[in-house]
């Protein structure tokens, strides 16, 4: 197992991390992501520890908190030896008060996941959405509070824009606040976004990318193909809410085929190998629904792409930079560039 700081605070987690948002049930949409059951779950997350993962994540939204309480069942007395990261932000009442990024709930809610976690503190509090009806300072000042009471050792982000995360850092850092350590992003082949705006934040703030959906909801695993679009009823079919263009994976995934055959792995492990060749990238979230396919995913923390490999990925999978970013990149002064080095 690889392992790396949690961007530039003193936290050492494996670069590989087991998403429990499979652990549970649900009827409809859901029920295609929803689908482990306890004794499953405690194989997981048994061979996830085995394989030297430290470093488990989960949500008080997933299958309405019978994630958490999961988790806390299959990690026991394994509980002080990981590191654990949870969420807050999103609905878990019928009530207007239970959800978003008030002091209320996040301290309701906090309490709600210590409970379920059966521990006494969550390593890493994560604030999952965004939550344009409460004031920015509000969610910042009581991220601080439950830090300094004891209760998140750190906090971070999860699906805000690279603008309000910075705003958000010159807050923290101007008021005394803890600064965000974590953000918890979206990233993949198929899915390059972060690295417009959000990526550069992270590595000049020091905040490391937990990245979620590595393998864009199973597309990369393989089984998706222009002749079987359904993947025999996998993820996808029933939970499908990550836009891509499909075309352009199918042709991104046949051209890894190869390179999976070379390494004697699949395209998956390449996928969330190249992930792990990205320095901002501190951990990958990879969930699992079953046993193979865990193991199956940890077969890239002892894979090491070429250089010409990850070169290749990206050149397959290169977006065209945006506005401003393709101005600063071609008006940059060349002789100092070259004087410089």
């Amino acid at each position: 197992m690889q392992y790396s700081r949690l961007g530039d605070s003193g936290l050492v987690v494996s670069r590989m991390a087991l998403g429990a948002m499979t652990f549970g049930s649900a009827e409809g949409a859901m029920g295609a992501v929803y689908k482990v059951d306890q004794p499953l779950a405690n194989q997981l997350v048994g061979e996830a520890l085995d394989a030297g993962i430290n470093f488990f994540n989960t949500a008080d939204a997933y299958s309405g908190g019978d994630s958490e309480r999961m988790l806390a069942e299959a990690l026991g007395a394994r509980r002080r030896d990981v590191a654990i990261a949870t969420k807050v932000g999103f609905r878990t009442g019928e009530a207007l008060v239970h959800q978003g990024l008030s002091r209320h709930h996040i301290l309701a809610s906090l309490e709600g996941s210590l409970q379920r976690l059966r521990t006494d503190y969550i390593d890493v509090y994560l604030v999952h959405r965004l939550d344009p009806f409460t004031p920015l300072e509000e969610t910042l000042e009581t991220l601080d509070d439950v830090v300094r009471q004891g209760k998140a050792r750190y906090v971070g982000f999860s699906n805000w824009p690279a603008w309000l995360a910075a705003k958000s850092v010159g807050l923290q850092m101007g008021r005394g606040w803890s600064r965000f350590r974590a953000a918890e992003l979206y990233y993949s082949l198929v899915g390059r976004d972060v690295e417009h705006e959000l990526a550069p934040l992270l590595t000049d703030s020091g905040i490391g990318m937990l990245v979620w959906s590595p393998l864009a909801g199973g597309f990369l695993t393989g089984r998706y193909t222009k002749e079987n679009p359904g993947g025999d009823g996998g993820r996808l079919a029933g939970f499908n809410v990550i836009p891509f263009d499909r075309e352009a994976g199918y042709g991104l995934v046949e051209s890894m085929r190869p390179m999976a055959a070379a390494h004697g792995t699949t395209v998956a492990a390449v996928a969330l190998a190249w992930l792990l060749s990205k320095k901002v990238v501190a951990s990958v979230l990879v969930g699992a629904s079953k046993l193979s396919q865990l193991r199956d995913n940890l077969q890239a923390a002892s894979l090491e792409l070429s250089a010409a490999e990850v070169e290749e990925l990206d050149r397959l999978t290169q977006r065209a930079a945006i506005y401003p970013n393709w101005f600063n990149r071609d008006i940059t002064d060349e002789a100092v560039r070259k004087a410089l080095g």
